[in-house]
């Protein structure tokens, strides 16, 4: 098997995060869509947002990416707000709840290393 393939399957085994599944869920919950037809076209909208966030992490590092992935995510609650306020709300928890899990993952690696 080539490189490439292996170390895309590994990627692709990085990026799936049960965050995604319990987001899919609080939308799918919100809208009575289908889970499976959520997570598919979510997916495919998230390609280009994947290699942008990429591309930004190679020009501004770690700081940069996780900007934009906060941009992301509050771009996501003010999209579900439109469509139901409390599922925007768990969303924009979520983010919080990112940002806070990185500075205290900094603080804890810091303190061990």
């Amino acid at each position: 098997m080539s490189d490439l393939v292996l170390v895309s399957i590994a990627f692709a085994l990085f990026i799936v995060c049960p965050r995604m599944a319990g987001m899919a869920a609080v939308i799918s919950r919100a809208t009575n869509l289908s889970l499976i037809k959520i997570a598919v076209f979510g997916s495919l909208f998230s390609i280009p947002l994947t290699i942008i966030m990429v591309l930004v992490f190679r020009r501004w590092g770690l700081i940069g990416a996780l900007s934009f992935c906060v941009l992301t995510d509050l771009g996501s609650a003010l999209l579900m707000r439109e469509i139901n306020l409390k599922a925007g709300l768990e969303t924009l928890v979520v983010a919080l709840f990112v940002l806070l899990g990185v500075k205290v993952a900094s603080w804890i690696s810091a303190l061990v290393g």
